[in-house]
Order: C-alpha cells, then sequence, then structure tokens
C-alpha cells in the first residue's frame, strides 16, 4: 500500500509518500518560521493562507520526487486535528477532495499519533509495548502505548508545554522567534550549577507536568541577575542553562517513573523538543541503567511533517479503516479516544 500523507496542522506544510515495502519514498517540508517570525508567534490566519499557497507545488514535487502518479496511490492520510482549525481545513479539504477524486480511500490522521509512530519509521524500530513521551510545543504527554491505537494516557501539562516553556521564556532573555533552539544554542554557553531552577511536580506522586512556573522563575532570575552583574550576556547564558535542566531532569524523572510502572524497557521520545541534545543525552543515559532503550526519530522528523502522517495513515488504511466523503478538522482530539486496528 502506499499512501500520500498531509500536515497543515500549525505553521509547517508537510508532505510525504510512504509505501508499505519499500518505505519511505519521499517527503518535504516548508517551514513558515520566516513568515511568523515579525510576529514573535504562529498567525493563525496567516498560517493557513500558507499552507493554500504551498500545498499543491509540494504535493507535486513530491509525487516527482517518488515517481508516483495517482494511479499508483491506495490512499490518501491528512491531518484532522488536534491544530489550529483553519490550517487544518486546509489540508483536510483538499487531501479529502484529492482522494475522491482520484478513487482513492482517505483517512484523518491524529497529528499526535503522527509524532508517536514517527520512531517507527526508523531502523531499529522500537517494538511494541512501549512508553512514549510526546513533547512539543503545543504537547507534553506521556503514553503507554500496547499497539497502534491502544493508547493510555499515563500524565500531561497541566499548563504550559515544554515547548511552549521554552519558547516564552526564549523570549524573556531577548532570544529571536523561533526560541526554543535559540535557547538550547545559548544554554550551551551557560555554567551548570549557577543557577538552580526548580523541577515542577516532581516532589510528589504522579506523571503530571507543570512548566508554567519556570517561566515565571526565569522572568525573576533576569530581573534580579541581569541587574546585579556586569556579564550580563553570561548571566543570560547561565539562566538558560538552568532552564534548560530543569527542564530535562523534570522529564527524565517522570519517564523514569512512567517505564517502571509500566514495566516495559522501551521508550520513545518524539515532538520537537525531542531533537533537544541535552534530553537525549540524559534519556539514554536513564534508560541504559534500567537496561533498557530510547528510540527516537531522526531530527527532520522531529518537528510537523508529512512522514509521520503518512504512515500512521497506512497503518490505518490497511487496517481497513476509512473517511466517508464528508470529513471534519478537530482541534481539540484526546489521543487515548482513538479506535484501535
Amino acid at each position: 500500500m502506499r499512501v500520500l500523507g498531509i500536515e497543515t496542522s500549525c505553521d509547517e506544510t508537510g508532505v510525504a509518500i510512504y509505501d508499505g515495502e519499500h518505505g519511505l519514498l519521499a517527503h518535504t517540508v516548508h517551514s513558515q518560521v520566516d513568515l511568523h517570525a515579525a510576529y514573535g508567534g504562529v498567525v493563525p490566519e496567516l498560517a493557513s493562507r500558507d499552507h493554500i499557497r504551498r500545498l499543491t507545488p509540494l504535493i507535486r514535487l513530491v509525487m516527482a520526487e517518488a515517481e508516483t502518479r495517482p494511479a499508483n496511490l491506495h490512499g490518501v492520510a491528512y491531518t484532522a486535528g488536534p491544530g489550529l482549525v483553519g490550517a487544518l481545513l486546509v489540508g483536510a479539504g483538499l487531501g479529502r477532495s484529492l482522494a475522491w477524486g482520484w478513487g482513492l480511500p482517505a483517512i484523518g490522521v491524529h497529528h499526535m499519533e503522527g509524532h508517536l509512530l514517527a520512531p517507527l519509521l526508523e531502523e531499529p524500530a522500537p517494538a511494541f509495548p512501549f512508553v512514549a513521551l510526546l513533547v512539543s510545543g503545543g504537547h507534553t504527554q506521556l503514553v503507554q502505548v500496547a499497539a497502534v491505537g491502544r493508547y493510555r494516557l499515563l500524565g500531561e501539562s497541566v499548563d504550559d508545554a515544554a515547548g511552549e516553556a521554552f519558547d516564552k521564556t526564549a523570549k524573556i532573555l531577548g532570544l529571536p522567534y523561533p526560541g526554543g533552539p535559540a535557547l538550547a544554542k545559548l544554554a550551551e554557553e551557560g555554567e551548570p550549577g549557577r543557577y538552580l531552577f526548580p523541577r515542577p511536580m516532581t516532589d510528589r506522586p504522579g506523571l503530571d507536568f507543570s512548566f508554567s512556573g519556570l517561566k515565571t522563575y526565569a522572568l525573576n532570575a533576569v530581573r534580579d541577575e541581569l541587574a546585579a552583574r556586569k556579564d550580563t550576556e553570561q548571566a543570560r547564558a547561565d539562566i538558560a542553562r538552568a532552564f534548560e535542566d530543569a527542564v530535562v531532569e523534570t522529564l527524565v524523572i517522570k519517564c523514569r517513573r512512567a517505564v517502571a510502572a509500566a514495566g516495559v524497557d522501551r521508550l520513545v521520545l518524539a515532538g520537537g523538543v525531542s531533537a533537544n541534545r541535552r534530553l537525549r543525552a540524559r534519556v539514554d543515559a536513564m534508560m541504559a541503567e534500567r537496561g533498557g532503550r530510547a528510540f527516537y526519530p531522526r531530527p527532520a522528523l522531529c518537528t510537523d511533517n508529512g512522514a509521520m502522517i503518512a504512515y500512521a495513515g497506512h497503518e490505518r488504511l490497511a487496517a481497513g479503516q476509512t473517511e466517508p466523503l464528508s470529513f471534519t478538522a478537530m482541534p481539540r482530539w484526546p489521543l487515548d479516544t482513538l479506535p484501535g486496528l
């Protein structure tokens, strides 16, 4: 089965073709970073309009790179949620229309299921069951995964997601958009241990997260330390390092608890923040101590992309699941409500 995947949930236009026998044949992503940089964040209306401009040319490009014609396809998958409703409607509308015009089945894919399954595109792929940490700008979730579609939510953020906290703290530090990668880069210059930020919600049982307090802690540190220190650039780097260390250690502590509670030795990390170098190193060390292993997608598949949607769509279409001619976009869509295969 060969599937065209379309991702337009936020500010990346992603298109890919996945083949069940030959794997990922082609994929491309157009980022809207430059478009939104002037505003310091994603402007939903601009995002939707840019998806409209980019999507059809990108589909033509990927089809050509994969040497695929509509007659060679067996289905179309598109992100149906969660995300920005206008952006979702662009991909869902075009994806469902192409499927109808080409006489193919279509499937709406859950954006976070795409991230969760992205490591299965790599070699070696994790075997089921495993625990997944989905960590991005919009979500921080721990999920117990028995198989495709069989998910149990173990914990999630009660306020800001980890990626959102990275972006907001980067803005406090005066870093350019997008803030998360810029903060991680600045943190490399920071002195570890110069400042100690709290590890929120790690002093109590449970697997939920809370990162909004770290943003306030960083704001107070910037206000107090930049006024007291002469080496303000180094102070900014030290604060960035302290913030990153706090987020990373909090995530690692919760992951350790989750794999222990689930009784598994495989941990999947996915989502934009999973590309963080320090997080990967700490998680690798933690899982090695337990005699287990961590799995990640390649950096290009950590951010939003069509490859993960094509793969997730392939799994569901291969199991016989399809969408009716009508379709919907779901800005909010709990992952644990998805049907199993």
